[in-house]
């Protein structure tokens, strides 16, 4: 089985220096500013194909991933090999974070659902970064704070919810996350990628899928998916608090 350290020599092609970076949204580029010498981010630039999984659940820990263009599913290994998507990346986001500092392996795996490019901070340098700078510090432990309630939240509201709901939550949750191009959702997923994050069956999709077309909800071409009513996708799981989940 590949490890992630030879995912991340066969992809370093190529490296984007984060003071030319224009990814505003990532802590790191926030904070490059405060931190002494540009030379303690040093880092790599992995371009990533779709399909491409660049952490492989049960590796060694060595370092944190940051998307900077493309967008990547985050998954766990389940009872029976049931894949469980357990949250989805965009532009700024980082990838592989439970791990670092706490655990030897990747809890997680993670594979870019389209053409990525992936930044690529090795333990070590991210740690001589965090001692360095104390803004930089306090932006992770505020992430990590937010990132628990998020997931403290979300698990007391699945236990709630019907399947119906669930996969009107990953609806309202791809929708947040992604938005819109050319009215459909912009990011395409297969059923079965929806039941994984959902919780559910690929079959169960389908089925809320189209009960949701005959309501006139959504609207679908292919694989991809256009939301007509939001409101009213919103005001069925409303008392779950769907808006903590971004």
């Amino acid at each position: 089985m590949p490890t992630t350290s030879s995912v991340i020599k066969k992809r370093a092609a190529f490296d984007v220096g984060c003071e030319v970076c224009e990814n505003y949204n990532c802590l790191i580029k926030k904070n490059l500013l405060l931190t002494a010498g540009s030379d303690a981010l040093l880092k790599r630039s992995i371009r990533c194909k779709k399909g491409q999984q660049f952490i492989i659940e049960g590796a060694p820990v060595n370092g944190l991933f940051f998307v900077l263009k493309g967008k990547v599913k985050v998954f766990r290994t389940g009872i029976n090999g049931k894949e469980q998507i357990v949250r989805f990346a965009k532009e700024g986001e980082i990838i592989g974070h439970r791990g670092f500092g706490t655990e030897e392996y990747y809890s997680i795996g993670a594979i870019a659902i389209e053409n990525t490019v992936l930044c690529y901070f090795s333990k070590s340098v991210l740690q001589e970064a965090l001692l360095s700078n104390a803004k930089l510090a306090y932006d992770f432990m505020m992430f990590y704070a937010d990132e628990l309630n998020r997931s403290e939240s979300k698990v007391k509201s699945i236990s709630q919810m019907t399947v119906r709901e669930r996969v009107i939550d990953t609806l309202l949750y791809i929708h947040r996350k992604f938005g819109v191009n050319k009215g459909y959702l912009d990011v395409v997923l297969s059923r079965k990628e929806y039941a994984d994050h959902a919780g559910t069956t690929e079959e169960q999709v389908i089925r809320v899928f189209s009960a949701l077309k005959t309501e006139k909800l959504i609207s679908a071409s292919g694989k991809k998916i256009a939301i007509n009513d939001i409101q009213g996708l919103k005001n069925e799981i409303s008392e779950h608090n769907f808006y903590l989940d971004s």
